[in-house]
């Protein structure tokens, strides 16, 4: 598949020009077909019993392990397939061993749900330290500098929600391992538009919901746990489907009349005994596998550098605008998105009402006064899109007498 053709996958590109997967993405038709073909397979029960029919809809959602596994270079056994981001990270929080005066350490720039597990543990006589950015950096070394002998948990997004930059996950996962200090990540915003590879930079918790950069925005996302750090965690809340299945599978031990419900059950050895156990959310499941697949036919590192190339596009025409950019430029530092200001926020806003009255979605996002007008360049996009943004905005902003956009920066860290 090319990117003409993945394209054609997205139908609402006809007539919007869609630059916001940053927030949610659209969906594949290979994503949507496969969720039509199981909502058939539920309204006829093409199976000769129910019970294979339900069975039918376990293997179905499964399927989503390994593609998962496959994004990130993992085993399959280290992949829990979960509600979304929010739903990984609470998993995180309430696994990882704490004890009372334990420290959390996070980035001033983070979406609210990096914070929030941690908040609620609070009560435990948990506490954050929050680490302050640098010109809309997060940066290893402020990390280092913040570590106490009572830090027992670094948490952080690979690429931040409110500006794109993209930390060194690599430095920082070497940093962890030898202060013993549990590494979690938020790679919601990363995943699907640059490859990460756990084998090449080990962290012990991975979280990444599928509704943004791998444009499956059905509910379902998936949680990596680390081999070695599983045997280290709290127990989870299981389910019956947590425990490893009996000789002959679930059908045949339901029809068998000795069983009974307290019995000596063997749980599972990997990260799926963190899921939730039971019935659970197979169409999105089933979307996510499908959408998954379409990346890998693409290739994550021919994304990543389609990616790279519609950035570079984009920041060299807001710099000929005279346009602040907030996002760093730097590539090892860069994601899909880009962020830009022409002034306030309200100027910002301003700025993203008159794009969405011509269909080209973007977002204004801030976070510890670090942000503006947000722009996601995916695989399905391309230089026309960008194009069309630029000149929209040079049309939409005032300039000034020398011909150049009146923008002043708004940032302050």
């Amino acid at each position: 598949m090319d990117f003409e053709d993945a394209r054609e996958q997205f139908p609402a590109l006809l007539h919007k020009t869609f630059l916001d997967a940053a927030c949610v993405s659209l969906a594949p038709r290979v994503a949507t077909e496969a969720i039509r073909n199981f909502l058939d397979m539920t309204l006829l029960c093409p199976a000769r019993s129910s019970t294979l029919h339900h069975i039918s809809m376990d293997e179905m959602r499964a399927l989503a392990r390994p593609e998962a596994a496959r994004l990130i270079n993992a085993d399959e056994d280290e992949i829990a397939l979960v509600e979304s981001t929010s739903h990984g990270l609470s998993i995180a929080a309430q696994s990882i061993p704490l004890s009372p005066g334990d420290r959390v350490l996070i980035s001033d720039l983070e979406f609210l749900e990096v914070a929030v597990p941690w908040i609620q543990l609070a009560a435990r006589g948990i506490s954050i330290d929050v680490v302050p950015n640098q010109n809309g950096e997060v940066r290893v070394q402020n990390i280092a500098e913040r570590l106490t002998s009572k830090t027992r948990v670094v948490c952080i997004s690979t690429v931040q929600w409110s500006n794109g930059f993209r930390c060194d996950l690599e430095k920082l996962s070497s940093l962890c391992a030898e202060k013993e200090v549990w590494l979690v990540v938020d790679a919601i915003q990363q995943l699907g538009a640059i490859p990460l590879d756990v084998q090449k930079t080990p962290v012990d918790f991975l979280a990444c919901g599928g509704h943004k950069w791998l444009t499956s925005p059905f509910g379902m996302g998936f949680l990596y746990i680390r081999r070695e750090a599983l045997r280290k965690l709290l127990p989870p809340l299981t389910g019956y489907m947590n425990v490893e299945p009996p000789q002959g599978g679930w059908g045949a031990h339901f029809q068998t009349p000795s069983i009974r419900p307290v019995m000596d059950y063997e749980f599972t050895k990997g990260a799926r005994v963190y899921e939730i156990g039971g019935t659970a959310n197979y169409a999105g499941g089933i979307g996510l596998a499908a959408a998954l697949k379409m990346i890998q036919s693409l290739g994550q590192d021919r994304i990543a550098e389609h990616t790279y190339a519609l950035t570079d596009h984009l920041i060299e025409g807001l710099q000929a605008l005279g346009i602040e950019i907030v996002t760093p430029v730097a590539r090892k530092h860069r994601s899909g998105i880009v962020t830009f200001s022409v002034g306030s926020a309200a100027e910002n806003i301003r700025l993203m009402e008159k794009l969405l009255e011509l269909k080209i979605l973007v977002s204004v996002r801030y976070t510890s006064n670090v942000g503006g007008v947000r722009v996601s360049c995916h695989f399905f996009n391309n230089t026309a899109d960008i194009d069309r943004l630029l000149e929209a905005i040079e049309s939409a902003v005032p300039r000034k007498s020398n011909g150049r956009v009146a923008a002043k920066a708004t940032r302050q860290n």
